[in-house]
């Protein structure tokens, strides 16, 4: 799979909630680089077994991503490389209330599996859940 199909992959499988097919788009020493994270998540999964395992407990969370709308893309001199523009566009399950959460995502693929993820994503936009 080319780079942009295999993000494309990504986004049907969040959306469907499948958290194994999502980590299985991973290599197995993978990782997920999460910066400008907030209290209580993590900033860095390694391997593909730690990816599955967070996705898997991130997925019980009281929301609902209802679409992962890409602004743009970029393609790099590096063909492995993709760095996108995206919005998160979700719900809270038990008011219904909507969010979006804009992040700038870059992304290392090769062989259509994600060596890997860095995410920078607007932590104030972020839903407050408690």
């Amino acid at each position: 799979m080319l780079p942009l199909e295999v993000l494309e992959r990504r986004r049907e499988v969040l959306l469907s909630r499948d958290m194994d097919a999502f980590a299985d788009l991973f290599a197995p020493d993978a990782v997920i680089e999460m910066p400008f994270t907030t209290e209580g998540l993590p900033t860095r999964l390694e391997g593909q077994e730690a990816i599955r395992e967070y996705s898997k407990q991130s997925a019980q969370l009281p929301i609902e991503i209802v679409d992962l709308r890409m602004l743009n893309v970029h393609q790099t001199a590096d063909p492995e490389v993709v760095i996108i523009e995206l919005e998160t566009l979700g719900r809270i399950i038990a008011t219904g209330e909507e969010f979006t959460v804009p992040c700038i995502q870059i992304f290392r693929i090769r062989d259509g599996r994600i060596l890997l993820f860095r995410d920078y994503v607007s932590t104030a936009a972020l839903p407050s859940l408690h």
